[in-house]
């Protein structure tokens, strides 16, 4: 039957009605009436509804996820001719909310005074069905009576909201509309409650368009922060956290429309912190002592709580948020007083730590038109700090690695020495291998030398044979395999196309293979294969590492985001994406490939 055509139950049904009622009908005069009732009657309701939920739907995505659920209550208030709507997210269910009920009686929106029943909502969430409650105070699920008699409301429905996970390894999103209505004993039709959850449905896709567009502008700001941190690595720049601040910070003011932001270092003693850079770099007093006796900069290092969302302020382990510079116990006098004259509305502290000990921390200013930070920013200026706080683990790592250098240039040269004894001696058994040996040890050595030299601002991009490149980290590669004494793995060399030109630095491209290498023999189950390739494809130069074994499509996935739980591939996306390449993953018929492709460079002359 189409949507068009009468249903032949439905006419007799009206019939039966109006029999009850003392009006009979021809049968012949039934579909007729029946079609008068859907032309004039149904079809206003029917507008209406759509009327309503793209009222719904042309809600605007870029207002604030508060925002929008307060239109979204008013729209279904005043819809389903309720007293009261609130609507719960829960972004992993038993754990954070977000509750923006709306009260057209009451005129404004409070929390406290908005009913809500976890209980019920608990149970909506596990079943995934809608609850009707005629009369809360008969209802034995019903939890929250006070509430209920203060405002005077007697009869719920609650539907439940469910939003797609948004990444394989995000949480999944559920929610629950509760609608209120202050009249008694209340008998929820059929209708009422299918209009609730259609309207709870346009409610999920309004929430996940909204975080869809957050995500997006989340992402977009992360890759920036990478892609700005992790290029002054590509160029071997030394890393040091002022430094990186002043350079990153002003780079992304635009973008991320910071206003103000400081940089605070927490000096040995731990009794005192020092403001180590600004942004603006004239409005600032840089190397200014402070006492770590104040209050806020106190809760900032020892992270002790309480925790929460109190009536000035937002304290968690990740940041602090003053949301009422002028009314927070945390702040001194003397910098409300400051504040207040610079039109700062809102700080956002986030503690940057080292091995759990909270070694700098960044202050974020909300200044003028801007009110307070959202919560999409908070996740973002949180990102950035963990990325400075990357580059404040490789200063350290640049120091240790100094420290290797004099020890490999020492290696490097005794390996030169024997390899000169070792040549005046024409009959030394198996002297090709241990040849070979010496030539491995002096490669590697002088890798360490390279690798101590990146992190101090030494060395430089050079034109390299890819397959070349390849061919040789194979071979230590298989050397490393058999020292670990896992020798079951058949390393084949296949259609390796040479040469072929690329410019890089040659370590950043030797890390690459050795960590692609390493975890294809580590994939590799015994009597496996690990073949290598490498081909020009037009403007590309292209290497493959392949394995016998597969990964999952969320490991793929993971892989190609950069999310990888192993280091070596982290690190390996990173590398590829700054030497202006590609990495491809592909998995099937038993068999996992790695797929980098640079481009070509002209050949050195």
């Amino acid at each position: 039957m189409s949507f068009w055509e009468i249903d032949p139950q439905l006419v007799q049904q009206i019939g039966l009605c109006l029999a009850e009622k003392g009006i009979n009908l021809p049968d012949a005069d039934l579909p007729a009436l029946a079609d008068r009732m859907k032309n004039e009657i149904l079809d206003r309701y029917v507008d209406r509804i759509i009327r309503q939920v793209e009222t719904i739907l042309e809600i605007d995505p870029r207002l604030s996820e508060k925002e929008i659920l307060r239109s979204l209550g008013r729209n279904i208030v005043q819809f389903l001719g309720a007293d009261f709507a609130s609507i719960r997210i829960y972004d992993s269910f038993g754990e954070g909310e977000t509750s923006f009920p709306y009260s057209p009686l009451l005129g404004k929106d409070i929390l406290e005074l908005t009913p809500f029943d976890k209980a019920i909502a608990d149970e909506v969430i596990k079943t995934q069905r809608s609850y009707q409650s005629p009369n809360i105070f008969k209802d034995p699920n019903y939890q929250d009576e006070e509430k209920a008699r203060e405002i005077g409301i007697h009869s719920m429905l609650a539907v439940p909201i469910s939003l797609p996970r948004f990444t394989p390894q995000g949480p999944d999103t559920q929610g629950v509309l509760q609608v209120f209505y202050k009249q008694e004993d209340k008998v929820f039709s059929p209708y009422e409650v299918q209009m609730a959850e259609v309207l709870s449905r346009r409610v999920e896709y309004v929430i996940a368009r909204k975080r869809i567009l957050s995500m997006q502008k989340i992402n977009l700001a992360r890759d920036k922060i990478l892609e700005d941190i992790y290029l002054r690595l590509a160029r071997r720049e030394g890393i040091k956290m002022k430094d990186v601040f002043n350079r990153v910070i002003p780079a992304l003011a635009d973008f991320m429309k910071i206003q103000r932001c400081t940089l605070f270092s927490v000096l040995e003693d731990r009794e005192h912190v020092c403001l180590e850079a600004g942004f603006p770099g004239a409005q600032h007093g840089i190397g200014k002592i402070f006492s770590a006796d104040e209050p806020y900069i106190r809760a900032i290092l020892k992270r002790t709580g309480p925790f929460g969302d109190f009536e000035n302020e937002k304290v968690h382990p990740s940041y602090i948020l003053i949301t009422n510079p002028q009314m927070s116990h945390l702040l001194p006098a003397h910098l409300k007083n400051y504040l207040a004259s610079q039109q700062i509305n809102c700080v956002l502290y986030i503690p940057l730590e080292v091995d759990g000990v909270v070694q700098y921390f960044l202050a974020f200013d909300a200044q003028a038109h801007h009110q307070q930070f959202a919560e999409d920013e908070i996740m973002v200026f949180s990102f950035l700090g963990k990325e400075l706080m990357k580059g404040l683990r490789l200063e350290k790592m640049g120091d240790i690695l100094h420290d290797f250098k004099n020890p490999a240039i020492a290696i490097a040269g005794f390996a030169k020495r024997l390899d000169r004894i070792l040549s005046e001696v024409p009959d030394l058994p198996k002297k090709e291998k241990v040849q070979q040996a010496l030539e491995i040890i002096l490669e590697e050595s002088s890798r360490i030398q390279a690798l101590a030299l990146t992190l101090h601002g030494e060395g430089k991009e050079t034109t390299l044979d890819m397959s070349d490149i390849l061919k040789r980290r194979c071979r230590i590669n298989e050397e490393a395999i058999r020292e670990i004494k896992r020798e079951n793995r058949l390393h084949i060399e296949k259609d390796l196309k040479c040469p072929l030109w690329v410019r890089c630095f040659p370590l950043h491209i030797e890390r690459v293979f050795d960590n692609l290498l390493n975890n294809a023999s580590q994939a590799t189950p015994d009597g496996g294969e690990l073949v290598i390739r490498c081909y020009p494809k037009s403007a590309w130069a292209v290497a493959e590492i392949t394995n016998t074994g597969e990964i999952s499509e969320e490991e793929k996935e993971r892989c190609l985001l950069g999310e990888s739980r192993g280091r070596g591939l982290h690190i390996t996306t990173r590398l590829v994406k700054h030497m202006d390449g590609k990495i491809e993953v592909e998995s099937l018929n038993g068999r996992t490939t790695f797929r980098i492709e640079l481009p070509l460079a002209p050949s050195p002359a």
